[in-house]
């Protein structure tokens, strides 16, 4: 005879599960340390899927859609104003090679234009077209709406002290040597 299957656990019930055992059996973990990573996983995880579907929700065309990595283009550019692809790489934290795919995409749609450099024309820069600051305003207000939604579960006070913290935590050398 069969048992009956219990519950399936939640995530958190399961992180509460996994640190237990895992402490159990590996001593030298860190169960707070375990803890925290699979938190921030799990919250970056759900923020990065929902405010994703906000973008899916926009048409570029009827073929086309600005994907968030698309979005984090046009921001660098809309905020820095003509870059080399090694600057926006840099800036939003990507490898060159996922920028140049990236741009090459936002250019077959118009957004993102490329121009020699007057200084170095061997070097080209990447600027934002007319259309792709329009698609960016568009696009990063359903975006913003999203991130509205999330910072509104936290105070100012609390969005501050974490802000600081993820900072604090990103600024570690070992971190900074890695990225």
């Amino acid at each position: 005879m069969r048992e009956p299957e219990a519950a399936e656990p939640d995530y958190w019930t399961f992180v509460d599960h996994a640190v237990r055992s895992v402490s159990e059996t590996l001593p030298d973990v860190d169960p707070d340390a375990m803890r925290l990573v699979m938190t921030l996983h799990r919250a970056t995880d759900l923020l990065s899927y929902d405010l994703h579907a906000r973008l899916g929700e926009i048409k570029l065309n009827e073929s086309a859609q600005l994907s968030s990595t698309g979005l984090r283009l046009l921001l660098v550019l809309s905020a820095s104003g003509p870059l080399e692809l090694r600057r926006v790489a840099a800036l939003s934290g990507m490898s060159r090679a996922a920028v140049s795919a990236a741009v090459e995409n936002l250019a077959s749609n118009g957004l993102v234009g490329k121009e020699p450099s007057r200084e170095d024309r061997r070097t080209v820069l990447l600027h934002l077209t007319p259309e792709g600051q329009k698609t960016f305003a568009r696009c990063f207000a359903a975006y913003n709406a999203g991130e509205q939604h999330w910072a509104a579960t936290l105070t100012a006070e609390e969005r501050g002290q974490l802000v600081g913290l993820l900072t604090k935590l990103m600024q570690t050398k070992d971190v900074q040597r890695r990225a």
